[in-house]
């Protein structure tokens, strides 16, 4: 219903536009392409909508000004990353105070326990350990399941993500074979021979293939973020649950995203019952740290295994891992940020944001929708995906990089992957309201 033409002319102002108003943010990308890859110190930050990236001056709460001195409300938050906000205040001083006292020792400080204790409350499971990524976390989990079981597969959700962990790098092909997915680089073997799928919110071909016995475990998200958000339907995870029970297969929920749902995640939210549980990002507060827990079943078989003399070879671990900083940086998170009382702030303003934009299209007669979950919110430019697949195919580059651009160059940002919102307790309903009326201003403009 958008016309082609229409939005082609209007990406084109909107690129020249963005141009103009940085001129500082292009030379800095411009010198950075004699030195890094690609102009850039990660990959994915190609993916901004522009012909370069932004740079960043400073950032503090839900806002951060770049080089060029413009300021901007930030709904994507360091892709989670940063979904406390910017530079807070107590995050901050614990940070800088246990720098003072040494980051890295290869020893426990006092702030684990309390850690392990709290992750334990909020997730529901007695016994932890961290890592600095969720996708080391996802590594050592998925070693750990085929440890126990003496299994050799995993089974994941078609077009999931669980960060860079080969196995999951996955879809499913038109015959439900398990093939690499579209842009994965130098896979080490053919991931059928790891990996089996299911697409999401389909319990008769997951029951197929848990049939095989030989999925050591399932590595899901309770919702699909990382192609969309995609909602289970009801029942579903309940069925996911009864069936890996019934094949002897491990359940492990990865948290690191759908923490957006409460400060238990769905775990808690929706009384989910893994066997493991992986959370990683916003649970530092900007610093790079992960955490998996387990049950107690679990954690008593695996224990010696985690404390024997090779344990340094065991391919789980890292000496940077469970460091003082990050306990530190932890404590503070969990102490001052993803509480309660935030959430219910945050939730609200997901909602007022599901609002705006769902009046908005719905008065330009286009059949989009809006996928919520917790405090993150997302707009489909058709009706919501069941699964990934359908998420995938749903995609429209030329369209988000016109609504992207649209925002960036009028002071929003959003997520670049998705047309996702995610919202922090220094947002306001002043930001959302802005992003409405931006949202609204960039459907008249292709409505032209």
């Amino acid at each position: 219903m958008i016309n082609q033409q229409r939005l082609s002319e209007a990406l084109e102002v909107e690129e020249k536009l963005f141009i103009s108003r940085h001129p500082k943010s292009k030379a800095a990308a411009n010198s950075a392409s004699s030195s890094l890859i690609a102009g850039v110190p990660m990959p994915w930050m190609t993916r901004w909508p522009g012909s370069f990236p932004l740079y960043v001056r400073r950032a503090s709460g839900a806002r951060f000004t770049d080089i060029d001195d413009i300021e901007y409300v930030d709904f994507c938050l360091g892709d989670t990353g940063a979904m406390t906000g910017h530079a807070v205040a107590e995050i901050t001083q614990a940070i800088s105070t246990q720098l003072s006292n040494g980051s890295t020792m290869m020893l426990p400080t006092q702030d684990a326990s309390w850690v392990g204790e709290e992750l334990t409350r909020r997730f529901g499971l007695p016994k932890w350990q961290f890592t600095i990524s969720a996708t080391d976390a996802n590594r050592f989990v998925l070693r750990i399941a085929r440890h126990l079981t003496k299994r050799s597969k995993i089974l994941v959700h078609d077009w999931c993500y669980h960060g860079t962990v080969d196995e999951t790098l996955v879809i499913a092909d038109v015959n439900g074979q398990t093939i690499s997915r579209p842009g994965a680089i130098g896979p080490q073997i053919d991931p059928a021979l790891t990996t089996r799928v299911a697409p999401f919110n389909d319990l008769a071909i997951l029951e197929q293939q848990l049939q095989h016995r030989d999925v050591a475990c399932m590595l899901i998200e309770p919702a699909l973020t990382n192609i969309g958000i995609v909602l289970p339907e009801d029942g579903y995870l309940a069925g996911v649950r009864e069936l890996t029970r019934k094949y002897g297969t491990l359940l492990i929920i990865d948290e690191t995203h759908t923490i957006c749902a409460g400060p238990g995640g769905c775990t808690k939210l929706w009384q989910l019952e893994p066997d493991m549980l992986v959370i990683g990002k916003t649970i530092g507060g900007g610093v790079p740290v992960a955490a998996y827990g387990m049950s107690a079943e679990l954690a008593a078989q695996i224990e010696q295994n985690l404390s024997d003399h090779d344990v340094d070879v065991s391919g789980i671990g890292g000496t940077l891992s469970g460091s003082a900083l990050a306990m530190a940086a932890i404590r503070a998170t969990l102490s001052n940020c993803l509480l309660p009382s935030q959430f219910e702030q945050t939730i609200q303003l997901a909602s007022r944001w599901t609002t705006g934009v769902t009046k908005s299209y719905t008065q330009h007669n286009l059949d989009w929708n809006v996928q919520q979950l917790g405090c993150r919110a997302e707009y489909w430019f058709c009706k919501p995906p069941r699964n990934g697949a359908q998420a995938a195919a749903a995609s429209d580059p030329k369209l988000e990089s016109f609504m992207h651009l649209w925002a960036i160059n009028r002071g929003v940002l959003l997520t670049p992957f998705h047309n996702m919102a995610l919202m922090s307790s220094f947002h306001t309903t002043a930001d959302v309201d802005l992003h409405t009326e931006v949202f609204n201003a960039a459907l008249d403009e292709l409505s032209v």
